[in-house]
Formats: C-alpha cells, structure tokens, sequence
C-alpha cells in the first residue's frame, strides 16, 4: 500500500522520462491527459477554439518543465489539472477584462463572478472524472436517471446501505467544488 508521500510509480516515470526529452512520453501524457485538459478549459472559458490553445499551452508547459512538477505534492493528473484551469482562468480574465477595457459591458465583480462560477463548475467536472467508478456510477443514476437510492442499489446491484454510501460519498465530494474554486492541487507547483 503506498503511503501519501510516495507517489504513484507511473508519474514518477513518466516525469523522468519527460525529464530526459522522451517524445513518446509526451504522447502517453496527451492520450491519457488530453481529454481531460480540453474539457477543464472548454469548461472555464466556454469556447473550442481557446480550450484548444489552452490545451496547447499546458502540454507545453509540462514538455518545457517537467520538473515543475513535485510528485511529493500529489498526483500527476491534479497537477496538470490544476495548471490547465490556473492557465484557462488567465485567459478568461484577460479576454474578459480586454472586452470591459474596449468598452464592454459589465464591471470587474461581474468578472470575478465569472470566473468563479467557471472555477467552480471546472472543479466539479474534475471531481466526477476523478471520483472512483462506484461513486460515479451511483451520482449519474441519481442525477441523470433520477434513481432514488432503493432504485441505485437494485441497478448497481449492492444493498441499499452500500447505495447509500456511495451517494453520500460522491455528494460529498462534490460539495467541495464550491469550496475550492479549483482543481485539487492548484496551490502550487505550476
């Protein structure tokens, strides 16, 4: 079992190999991060074409310094995520605040609100992506199917007190999006 210091061996790896400028590393990095850096973007600014950009930037980032990254500091993966929405909250907040500059309509807490409610619906698409599969599945039979916790444990089926549990779980998982703002890890080492 690994303590919470160690982090997992497949980013430790896969830093080391970014480190000594293995290209293939960067492509396992894309396959297997690219999706979900595009949606954390496409979620805090809203449009393709700059969570495309968004996307562009942060492999870069991680290519250029890959020992920006502290594994002591948690996963490979809240650390990508958390230099995808600081990276697409620059943007939103500059585009944003070029618009007010030009004239546009609305005031500067009319942008912090933006991007705060982006910050937090980013933070909560993270947190489902994330969560374990048992938790996950139990949220969008509730959510989606509109199952009940009677209904989620016959569809999954484990008992009732097992549905219950996992609906409370991933709840409560969720309830942090507001909380945070951000992706775990967005304190530091970006």
């Amino acid at each position: 079992m690994a303590t919470k210091d160690a982090p997992p061996r497949w980013d430790r790896k896969m830093q080391q190999r970014l480190a000594r400028g293995e290209a293939a590393a960067l492509g396992e990095l894309y396959d297997r991060f690219g999706s979900l850096v595009h949606s954390l973007a496409h979620r805090v600014l809203g449009d393709e074409s700059a969570a495309d950009g968004i996307t562009r930037e942060v492999f870069a980032h991680v290519w250029e310094h890959p020992d920006a990254y502290d594994p002591k500091q948690g996963p490979l993966r809240s650390w990508v995520a958390a230099l995808t929405h600081r990276l697409a909250v620059q943007r939103l907040r500059a585009t944003e605040t070029a618009a007010l500059a030009q004239g546009g309509q609305g005031s500067t807490e009319e942008l912090e609100r933006k991007v705060r409610r982006a910050s937090v619906a980013a933070r909560a698409d993270y947190i489902v992506t994330s969560m374990p599969a048992p938790l996950r599945a139990a949220l969008e039979l509730a959510y989606f199917q509109r199952r009940d916790y009677r209904q989620t444990a016959v569809d999954l089926g484990v008992t009732e007190d097992e549905a219950r549990r996992r609906l409370r779980l991933g709840l409560q998982l969720l309830s942090t999006a507001h909380d945070a703002g951000a992706p775990p890890g967005a304190g530091g080492g970006a």
